[in-house]
């Protein structure tokens, strides 16, 4: 249902069907059947946002189980034009090819339709024309094939900042940028940057097909990478990249990129940058001169060209600047938990063995299912970390929980020993959540029901002492009684705790009164 909220939203900006169909790749058919519907039901846009899929699929196609698409197979043109160009040898003749189209495809179109078709395509065939940019409408992106040498001063390594160039089309005004990679993160910083610039968003951004961008630009339609798309939804700008391996499409792109090589970048080959950051000072000097720079043939600077055509027509800032997230579908395991980057969240457990979209930042995880959102969790960063709520647990296991707190686990290790108290104590103070703890605790302190409570607390004094405190180690100590091999457990106490008392890690009962 993406397709039919992003159809909606960019109806209520006042997009007409064919720029919604070149943002969405969506046929004007159905783009406009969407926004009939939509005017039909007449709900808000906030109305749609708060619909999860199921709801918003009710309202647009009510009767959706009853509707049947057919289509007939269109011919391969490509192949069909390039065996017009052998017909001198061949003496092939359209009309044969259609009758091969019609042998493969019975219930294909008919030789007149066939016709229309084909000459529609051969119209199509390497169009060239002077492209008219309405103000504010349109920024080209692209990276320069030029980088520039950062010197890493502590380790003499060379890298190789990226430029990234954005150009709007109806004055040429220009902003540069130098990160340290191609990748997405840097790819979308740059966009935040470059909005700042201008102090405003352009109604269509027009980016290369690097991946950071655009998943797949084929026949099959556009697939734009999520993040990217979920910076420009931010802004509300529309993604319309051009072709692969067609230069044409972003001519003041191209125009751009060469004009900062030459303007810019060309200066900088006898100096040394020693950081991104050195390198983007450098730049902005030089992007002042080359913006205020009078062009020949228009007696004009670009930033007056920006000035009077495209500042008045960008659309405002958001009023929150975007936040970086990534984006992944993930499935619910067994235990009411969802994996990302080797940590676990918790989801209600309804929602057991079904598909989530889980939204993250570097310092939150949001976790949708069918566009709801059912699950908020802080980013978790050490491996093996768990984010579990109560009220995402089934009834039993909030009792479980419940019943396993760690006043019962403190009181469970004092019957044992002063020492096992001082060991709990420290487990509890290295997590930050204290369930976390629990099946440690219990693993380490159960052991007490199979050697006893005085050998425990001897073992555990061994293990701090030599630094080894995980659960199979304290059980090899306990099986194989290594701390009766220490010198220090050789002199027999006086009492239980005379054992413990001149341990640098006692810090007394009345600690854990």
């Amino acid at each position: 249902m993406r397709s039919v909220r992003d159809i909606v939203k960019y109806h209520s900006m006042g997009l007409s069907i064919r720029k919604i169909h070149d943002a969405t790749g969506v046929a004007k058919s159905t783009v406009a059947d969407y926004i009939k519907r939509f005017k039909e039901l007449g709900l808000s846009i906030e109305q749609i946002d708060v619909l999860d899929d199921d709801a918003l699929k009710l309202q647009f196609f009510p009767d959706v189980a009853s509707v049947v698409v057919s289509r007939k197979a269109m011919p391969n043109f490509n192949y069909i034009h390039q065996e017009l160009k052998l017909r001198k040898k061949t003496k092939v003749t359209l009309y044969l090819l259609w009758e091969e189209y019609k042998e493969d495809n019975p219930d294909g179109y008919q030789y007149t339709q066939f016709r229309v078709y084909y000459r529609r395509f051969v119209k199509k065939l390497n169009p060239s024309m002077r492209q008219t940019h309405l103000a504010g409408e349109k920024m080209f992106v692209d990276y320069s094939g030029v980088t520039m040498p950062i010197h890493n001063q502590r380790t003499g390594e060379v890298e190789y900042a990226q430029i990234f160039i954005a150009v709007l089309g109806a004055s040429g005004y220009t902003f540069v940028h130098a990160t340290p990679s191609q990748r997405q993160e840097d790819f979308i910083y740059s966009h935040v940057k470059c909005y700042g610039f201008f102090g405003g968003v352009p109604r269509v951004a027009v980016p290369d097909n690097l991946k950071s961008a655009i998943i797949s630009n084929n026949k099959n339609g556009i697939v734009v990478n999520e993040s990217y798309a979920d910076l420009n939804r931010h802004y509300g700008v529309i993604v319309n990249p051009a072709r692969p391996r067609k230069p044409k499409d972003k001519p003041k792109a191209e125009q751009g990129v060469q004009a900062i090589q030459r303007y810019i970048l060309a200066r900088f080959r006898h100096h040394k940058f020693f950081s991104v950051d050195e390198l983007n000072e450098a730049i902005a000097e030089l992007l002042d001169r080359y913006n205020n720079k009078i062009m020949k043939h228009l007696q004009k600077s670009r930033t007056e060209l920006f000035n009077e055509l495209d500042a008045p027509y960008l659309n405002p800032l958001s009023a929150n600047s975007y936040v970086y997230k990534q984006f992944k579908i993930a499935k619910v395991h067994q235990d009411y938990h969802i994996s990302l980057e080797k940590c676990n969240y918790s989801v209600p457990y309804k929602y057991i063995k079904e598909e989530v979209e889980v939204r993250y930042s570097t310092q939150s995880v949001y976790i949708y299912h069918k566009n709801r959102l059912i699950a908020t969790h802080p980013r978790l960063r050490r491996v093996g970390e768990c984010s579990t709520l109560h009220e995402h647990m089934p009834s039993k296991h909030q009792y479980v929980n419940e019943s396993m707190n760690p006043q019962r686990l403190r009181s469970w290790a004092k019957k044992i020993g002063e020492f096992s108290s001082v060991f709990v104590e420290d487990i509890f103070a290295s997590m930050e959540y204290p369930p976390q703890a629990y099946n440690k605790i219990v693993a380490i302190l159960s052991l007490a029901k199979l050697y006893g409570n005085t050998e425990l607390e001897l073992a555990l004094m061994y293990a701090t002492k030599h630094n080894t405190t995980t659960t199979k180690s304290i059980r090899s100590i306990l099986d194989k009684k290594l701390y009766l091999s220490d010198s220090a457990n050789n002199v027999q106490p006086s009492s239980q705790y005379a054992l413990f008392n001149n341990h640098s890690n006692i810090r007394g009962a009345d600690e854990y009164k």
